[in-house]
């Protein structure tokens, strides 16, 4: 099956407020990770290295920063005068439902019936993986389904919002579907992606608006499990769930290891992003840095250990920092002592501060704050 018989739909606000200090000012899909990446770059690559050359990204409040970052889609190869991406900002009336998705395809109803691609791929922006979406489509049409879950098997992340959990035949196909089920033990837990016809997706969100039903889980999936072929697909691969701060700073903190930067950042499907062109990092006299990830534009005067520091961080002399997120052109003074730490972008660290969090309760600086 050819990739651009495919349509792409991101949908950029869904879990905002899952973790409200990142997301006050920005989606969760531009939400900052692993030094030079958005969380939407991980979506949005996984489908143009699959061949998607069309797709919308669905926006809500708060994308001034996601419509900077994706600019025209040049850094994804999707800046094109047909198809490529598409913008599709909020249009249409408040349901019930916060963030409800079915709401949001209901607005785009008019971009869905005037493109012409057999099927659409829907996705959020809180899975960290790299996935190859052509497997997912040659398995839905072997099956002949009318809609394909990608699930995983394990344990259901902590925190994790209204998670779904399937049970499945010895064919693959979805025979129950359970919302925010009880359960510690290892099952099919759903990851927000999911295969359909197009003309399918549109004749259910037409009926679930008709109706006043504005849960995607529940009255999109789960009352038409026995209406239609609903298959899984297993994926085995590397996910990372951000669905709290905590899971998001462990995220970050998992590049540490070789083998999850190897498997995330496969150069046989590599993870595109937004090009900032700048320098390279600099280290001054008598500085240190260990088992961390530095970005380009940073100058390093200190000392930093097991950390992530975004594009153009400063962190002065005498300084020692350990297990930290810093973000985008923060500053931090000179001898001052930080350990779990999150910063987000151009905060200021004062002279002679310490800021000591722990690995269950990382310390969180909002944007632009002067400490």
């Amino acid at each position: 099956m050819r990739g651009n018989n495919v349509l792409g739909i991101i949908f950029s606000n869904v879990h905002d407020d899952k973790i409200r200090e990142l997301t006050e000012k920005r989606t969760m899909g531009s939400v900052p990770f692993g030094g030079r990446y958005r969380l939407i770059d991980f979506p949005l690559s996984n489908m143009v290295n699959s061949g998607i050359n069309k797709v919308g990204v669905i926006t809500k409040k708060n994308y001034q920063s996601l419509m900077d970052h994706l600019g025209s889609g040049k850094a994804w190869d999707l800046s094109r005068k047909r198809e490529g991406l598409v913008m599709l900002p909020p249009f249409g009336n408040e349901s019930t439902v916060p963030n409800s998705r079915i709401e949001s395809l209901y607005s785009i109803k008019n971009f869905l019936h005037n493109s012409h691609e057999e099927y659409v791929l829907l996705t959020d922006c809180d899975v960290v993986c790299n996935i190859d979406y052509a497997d997912v489509v040659y398995k839905h049409t072997k099956n002949q389904a009318d809609i394909t879950v990608v699930y995983r098997f394990g344990k259901l992340p902590k925190k994790i919002c209204d998670p779904t959990v399937y049970t499945l035949d010895p064919d693959g196909r979805v025979q129950d579907m359970l919302i925010n089920p009880n359960t510690d033990s290892e099952c099919n837990y759903g990851l927000s992606m999911m295969l359909i016809n197009r003309h399918i997706l549109m004749k259910i969100v037409d009926d679930c608006v008709s109706r006043n039903l504005y849960s995607f889980k529940r009255d999109f999936l789960q009352r038409n499990v026995l209406n239609l072929r609903i298959y899984g697909y297993e994926f085995q691969g590397l996910t990372q769930t951000i669905c709290s701060m905590n899971s998001y700073f462990n995220a970050n903190m998992s590049l540490m290891l070789p083998t999850v930067r190897k498997e995330l950042f496969n150069p046989i499907r590599p993870i595109y992003t937004k090009v900032r062109d700048d320098m390279p990092a600099r280290y001054g006299l008598g500085s240190s840095a260990a088992n961390s990830l530095i970005a380009d534009g940073c100058v390093i005067e200190g000392t930093v250990k097991n950390s992530v520091l975004f594009r153009g961080v400063h962190v002065g002399k005498g300084t020692k920092i350990e297990n930290c997120v810093i973000m985008q052109d923060s500053v931090i003074g000179s001898d001052c002592h930080m350990k779990y730490v999150v910063m987000d972008k151009d905060v200021i660290i004062k002279n002679e501060r310490s800021l000591l969090g722990f690995k269950s309760y990382p310390v969180f600086i909002s944007k632009g704050s002067v400490v």
